[in-house]
């Protein structure tokens, strides 16, 4: 079993920045270098939909709405997940989550461990 506890999100205006961060844990050792990682957001109505993902080696790969906006990275050592979130836009608010899994899912929304997620709001 894996535990993700995600902070850093909040309240900014159209154009600031954000930095997200998700802790991974569990009973005993935990091997986060075997984890594929990525971020989710829901927006109230919509699906839930990827956002980024990152393998232990540093692979990515961006949804096309946050291309060129957002940076995904992780601390294998810390066991730990950010996203650096910049230039953000009102449509970017939704309730962002991370998640891991030992299956490579990508953007895809199947994986098995999620966190509670931490509240974006962008206000124009």
């Amino acid at each position: 079993q894996v535990r993700l506890v995600e902070s850093g999100g909040g309240s900014v205006q159209a154009g600031g920045s954000l930095r997200l961060s998700c802790v991974a844990s569990g009973y005993g050792y935990i091997n986060y270098f075997m984890y594929y990682t990525a971020w989710f957001r829901q927006a109230p109505g919509k699906e839930r939909e990827g956002v980024a993902s990152i393998d232990s080696g540093g692979s990515t790969k961006y949804a096309d709405s946050v291309k060129g906006r957002f940076t995904i990275s992780r601390d294998n050592a810390k066991n730990m997940l950010y996203l650096q979130m910049n230039s953000l836009k009102p449509e970017d608010t939704a309730m962002y989550y991370c998640a891991a899994d030992r299956i490579n899912w990508l953007l895809l929304d199947s994986y098995n461990y999620w966190g509670q997620g931490t509240q974006v709001t962008v206000s124009s």
